[in-house]
């Protein structure tokens, strides 16, 4: 049975080890991936392919996504990095990059749904429908009326300074200002989830030591020509609409081949659903090819989510497995079409 961690350890080694020629990004899919010949005909003619991993914690999701795209790596992270243009892809609603020094203005467009605001207003410690810490609820008791006709405003604009807060001390401490959610009964470490999750990943040091140690100690130990951005999203993947913020990892592996590229985006907050999420993205050329003919990207999302286990959730597991799957591939077409899309000339300002 192909898990989480022999996953990631196989799509390392081949990023690794496929460029020389043996085993090339195909072989790899089948021998280690276990991918049907369809399958892999599907990924190579240009149509993403997704599947879910084994994980021994009913809380996990793990999926594993590929796909064939007729452009260079450079355009996909430049896709990843032009958010305006990332927000346009399937599932989201919004999205905005931070400032190096984030303000306010960066969160323009940003705002929590009806729900999410009545939600919020009988949130408890303990008892929220809000992924929230102790002190946010509070925040929102002691500063906003509720009985007032712009309490939109008020609970949008208390949003987004609880958002700039947490930025700010996460640039400055790290993942020490991630906090705790006290939504449930049982308290949630947001830190203590992503470090348990990444160890879950025990051959990930081997391979990229460096990103590993940068995941885990931010702002320290930041590896040479690693590029950073912070970035907000809304998504709807067809639960709830999900407010998100993310820490995104350009990464480029001393000894790797020059033309292979590792994305890495850390969450650091999210409204539902996401305890905690890592998403690793792998641009691999073809085995003796150029930019010029593509590259498979190759895409791991690993989260921990609240309310999967015993009976009902494990029905609810079920819906949000199939829709995790489902979200990637539609995400993938999404990202293929959008990178190989030709751009069309600008208009002369005489013409019609």
């Amino acid at each position: 049975m192909l898990t989480f961690l022999n996953s990631i350890a196989l799509i390392l080694g081949a990023t690794l080890f496929c460029l020389g020629g043996t085993p090339g990004p195909e072989e790899f899919l089948r021998v280690q991936m276990h991918l049907s010949p369809s399958q892999i005909a599907d990924i190579r003619n240009g149509q993403a392919v997704a599947k879910i991993l084994p994980s021994p914690n009913p809380s996990d999701i793990f999926v594993f996504g590929a796909v064939y795209v007729h452009a260079k790596p450079v355009a996909y992270l430049q896709l990843m990095r032009d958010i305006a243009r990332l927000s346009k892809l399937s599932g989201y609603l919004g999205a905005g990059e931070f400032s190096k020094s984030p303000t306010i203005g960066d969160l323009a467009g940003l705002s929590l749904d009806n729900d999410d605001i009545e939600d919020l207003k009988n949130c408890r410690p303990g008892n929220c429908d809000l992924q929230l810490p102790e002190e946010s609820m509070e925040a929102a008791r002691a500063s906003i009326d509720w009985s007032s006709p712009d309490v939109v405003e008020q609970v949008n604009n208390l949003a987004k300074r609880r958002i700039m807060r947490l930025l700010e001390d996460y640039q400055h401490s790290g993942d020490r200002a991630l906090g705790t959610y006290r939504d449930k009964r049982d308290p949630l470490p947001v830190a203590e989830q992503f470090r348990s999750l990444l160890s879950r990943v025990e051959l990930f040091p081997q391979y990229l030591p460096d990103l590993n140690r940068y995941l885990l100690e931010y702002p320290n130990s930041k590896p040479d020509g690693t590029h950073d951005f912070l970035y907000w999203e809304k998504v709807n993947f067809g639960l709830k609409p999900t407010i998100r913020l993310n820490h995104g990892m350009v990464y480029r592996a001393p000894g790797l081949d020059h033309r292979v590229y590792v994305l890495a985006i850390k969450q650091l907050y999210a409204s539902h659903y996401f305890q905690t999420a890592l998403d690793l993205s792998f641009c691999v050329p073809r085995s003796n090819a150029s930019e010029e003919d593509g590259f498979y990207l190759i895409t791991v999302k690993a989260s921990r989510q609240a309310g999967l286990t015993g009976l009902k959730g494990g029905l609810i597991r079920k819906i949000a497995v199939s829709k995790t799957r489902s979200s990637l591939e539609r995400a993938l077409n999404s990202i293929k079409q959008n990178l190989e899309r030709p751009i069309e000339p600008a208009r002369s300002k005489g013409g019609r």
